[in-house]
């Protein structure tokens, strides 16, 4: 499986594996009647892709808030015929790399449904920093969690 940037080229298909994700998970909860644009937030910085055998199986995106030393990680998803493989971790730690080269901090909220998630989140080392509700524009709203990256480890040798 490769992970690399995604390309403008990329973007039908990644839109296209995300309407298959939500049909497969419910997830995004928002997004999908236009794929192109959620997998576009404002702000973006960078995105990522999961290829295999050709075919786009995963992606992941940093956004930036106006101003700030922190990116938010989203728009992270694996096709479900492709997890189990370590996609979404891969994914993950590209963009864990991206923003300690950046000097940036990462952030990330997630439903509450997401157990999975969740759970990835937890083992990757990532720490629980907050619950809220996310409000989306229809009216609806989610109990979610946010989370902060790990900080990356000082170098061996330094105090």
């Amino acid at each position: 499986m490769l992970i690399r940037p995604r390309g403008s080229g990329d973007l039908a298909q990644a839109a296209a594996a995300l309407v298959a994700v939500h049909e497969a998970d419910g997830y995004p909860v928002e997004g999908v009647s236009q794929p192109e644009a959620w997998l576009s937030p404002s702000g973006l910085m960078a995105a990522w892709v999961a290829e295999q055998s050709g075919l786009i199986v995963g992606h992941v995106a940093i956004s930036r808030p106006t101003g700030g030393r922190t990116g938010t990680l989203e728009r992270l998803f694996v096709l479900p015929a492709a997890r189990g493989r370590g996609a979404a971790e891969r994914l993950i730690r590209v963009a864990e790399g991206f923003a300690q080269a950046h000097r940036l901090g990462l952030v990330l909220e997630v439903l509450a449904k997401d157990t999975a998630a969740i759970r990835l989140y937890r083992r990757l080392g990532w720490t629980e920093t907050g619950r809220r509700t996310h409000h989306l524009d229809s009216g609806d709203s989610y109990p979610s969690l946010t989370f902060s990256a790990p900080s990356p480890a000082e170098p061996v040798g330094t105090a």
